[in-house]
């Protein structure tokens, strides 16, 4: 379907095939960064979204919920603007290839980094005139932060994407906010545009200006559902021309976050975060993301205990791909350009794991020839080979009901080096698997692998 011509309506935009290397992926990198670096802080709320310190401009600074005990009149003092963070938000320490080599190692095929968040301040030179001084080129490092990215990723074979967020708080009115703002009249005043001129000025421009300059292999939009309709979002005629004359037209797929009423219904991949939904399943393709603590952006107020363990995040990852979904796990990144080495842990151990068991993830589907009812184990399938992962070591027999009727031929454990032969039986329309007792020491942790082929 390569070359058929796309119409600015959902009936065309909707028929497009999915390119397969984001079905194929499954495991990608987010990385929030950016002006709310430098603060970095948010009181930890364990309600949902209630920790996410890149809303420092919203939460902390502003007006939205609570003003965090005063946090930034403390600290900063109350005639201390959120745009005068900018300058300290240099990246001094920032290294590019050490970031995608770590990538790389953590198993992630694909990298989405935050072009602009919500604050508006952009991680490129944009050309944009409303956007002068608040940009990476123009302030701070002073340098193409996601050309950099871009390029380092791309150098170590994977794919590299792009967030951008539909909305600015400092122009966008929404009924999220206690008086339709997120942030103060005075910011609003001094930095935001009429919001009828958004779409045109900014929006629209600024998308096109990253396509045409980055070819991104993903746009990750946000905040558009909230408020924006799907006219003032013009997403139909922006996705045409992505579709019929992008320069990355045949890789580059989109979320559903562009507008009010898009989530769940279209866009080439379906969003979830934190787990605010169940999924879709064989529905659609869609993507779960999350921080490895309780914030995407780097938060200073989060605990040891506010972090996931490995073990958390690789049985978040197994059971979001058993259930036909990507796994895109964020990283947030210090002002300074570091990746927090808690991060890097987690990410190292992860890539273990894959190393190991990466055939039962990458192009896997969802399993349809069996069924097991065991809670701590999954199941996926790669073509005619299907796979039982289980999050704890087996003590007891493993029972799986043969959906179709096929059985299959052999059963082995995956280990580092080699597959092991684990005893098997068929008995009365159920696949029984004997594990026997095994002293770990080939590169087995975390979760274990049964490779059932046909």
């Amino acid at each position: 379907m390569k070359n058929k011509t796309y119409q600015p309506e959902w009936s065309s935009l909707d028929s497009r095939e999915m390119p397969q290397w984001y079905n194929d992926a499954k495991f990608g990198i987010f990385i929030h960064w950016g002006v709310f670096s430098v603060p970095a802080w948010r009181k930890i709320d364990n309600s949902l979204f209630g920790s996410y310190a890149e809303w420092y401009y919203a939460s902390v600074y502003g007006q939205y919920r609570n003003n965090d005990d005063d946090f930034h009149e403390k600290h900063y003092g109350k005639d201390f603007l959120y745009r005068d963070f900018a300058p300290q938000f240099k990246a001094e320490l920032f290294q590019p290839d050490a970031w995608a080599e770590l990538f790389k190692a953590s198993g992630a095929k694909y990298v989405v980094l935050t072009t602009k968040h919500h604050d508006g301040f952009c991680l490129w030179p944009t050309q944009n005139r409303h956007k002068k001084n608040w940009n990476s080129g123009d302030t701070g490092p002073r340098r193409d932060l996601l050309g950099d990215i871009t390029r380092a990723v791309r150098d170590n074979g994977l794919r590299m994407g792009i967030y951008y967020s539909i909305i600015e708080w400092e122009t966008n009115w929404s009924h999220r906010a206690e008086g339709g703002y997120f942030v103060p009249q005075r910011d609003r005043e001094k930095f935001g545009i009429p919001e009828k001129a958004y779409p045109d000025e900014i929006l629209i421009p600024q998308l096109k200006e990253l396509v045409q300059n980055y070819q991104p292999c993903l746009i990750f939009s946000d905040g558009g559902e909230w408020d924006l309709s799907e006219e003032y979002s013009q997403t139909k005629p922006f996705l045409s021309w992505l579709y019929n004359e992008a320069p990355n037209k045949d890789e580059v797929v989109v979320n559903d976050r562009f507008f009010k009423g898009m989530p769940g219904e279209h866009g080439d991949y379906y969003s979830t975060e934190y787990n605010d939904k169940e999924g879709f399943g064989e529905h659609h393709p869609w993507e779960e993301s999350r921080g490895i603590g309780k914030s995407y952006g780097f938060n200073r107020a989060e605990q040891l205990e506010d972090y996931c363990t490995s073990q958390e995040l690789i049985n978040q990852l197994i059971g979001i791909v058993s259930k036909g979904g990507n796994f895109l796990l964020n990283v947030g990144p210090t002002a300074d350009g570091r990746i927090p080495t808690l991060q890097q842990e987690r990410l190292r151990d992860i890539g273990r794991w894959m190393a190991v068991n990466g055939e039962a993830i990458y192009g896997s589907d969802v399993c349809t020839r069996l069924h097991c009812a065991d809670e701590q184990s999954a199941l996926t399938s790669v073509g005619e080979t299907d796979y039982l992962i289980t999050t704890r070591w087996p003590t007891e027999t493993l029972r799986l009901r043969l959906v179709d009727g096929a059985a299959p031929v052999s059963c082995t454990l995956l280990c580092k080096e080699t597959q092991l032969p684990v005893p098997f039986e068929i008995e009365e329309g159920h696949l029984i698997v004997h594990p026997v007792p095994w002293q770990f020491d080939r590169g087995l942790e975390y979760a274990y692998t049964f490779k059932l082929s046909r």
